[in-house]
């Protein structure tokens, strides 16, 4: 038996036609929407992707240092504070059997470290990595430095001990007669803690060049 052919919208009747008329249009109209609702999607992902590009510039440029001034002391989040240091004279205290250094600012960034003199006032308390090299020149059997730290407004002599070095020198006057002694270590230090670094000899002969004796503290905290 032959099969009859399938009819969509046979066009016998008016509720008939009707019926497909109002079915075409339905179609038509879900088809609007959903590629207006597609073009939205498409919308809003692009706003989401260029919002999310703001941001990550936005932070880029937080995170970046911003300098100004001739010493171009950098200030920037996420970065600790230093201080770096190297000699520029040495002052001898024949009196009180001692040799003093008077530093000067080779490096820094961020606030809280203030050198002066022979001195170096801490600000912001926390936990505080100290480092210092000293180049000794002489045939004196031994030669080394001291760092102390003591409250801000007192005396060198209240000065409570944190870090030694010592090294014996040469003693045969024929060959130049160099040593360097480094330490390094990490201490909390109070709000107005002040820091010095001496040679416990006086008139000790030191070299002052930059890469031979100097003097450093880095923040631990951010």
């Amino acid at each position: 038996m032959a099969q009859r052919p399938l009819v969509i919208c046979p066009v016998s009747g008016a509720t008939t036609v009707i019926f497909c008329a109002v079915s075409l249009i339905t179609v038509c109209i879900c088809f609007s929407l959903l590629r207006l609702q597609s073009e939205q999607i498409n919308e809003l992902r692009n706003d989401l992707m260029a919002l999310k590009m703001n941001v990550e510039k936005a932070d880029i440029i937080k995170r970046s240092a911003y300098c100004s001034g001739v010493e171009r002391q950098c200030a920037s989040v996420g970065r600790r504070t230093f201080l770096h240091l190297r000699a520029s004279s040495f002052v001898s205290y024949d009196k009180d059997d001692y040799t003093a250094i008077q530093w000067t600012a080779a490096g820094s960034q961020g606030e809280g470290l203030e050198v002066s003199g022979e001195t170096v006032t801490v600000a912001t308390e926390g936990p505080y990595f100290i480092y210092s090299q000293v180049l000794y020149k002489g045939t004196t059997w031994s030669m080394g430095h001291v760092i102390t730290k003591r409250p801000n407004g007192t005396e060198h002599s209240n000065g409570t001990n944190i870090m030694m070095c010592a090294k014996n020198m040469p003693d045969n006057s024929k060959i130049k007669a160099l040593n360097s002694c480094y330490t390094a270590g990490i201490f909390f230090l109070e709000s107005g803690t002040v820091l010095e670094l001496y040679v416990p000899r006086k008139s000790a002969e030191l070299d002052r060049r930059s890469h031979a004796t100097f003097f450093g503290i880095s923040s631990l905290w951010q």
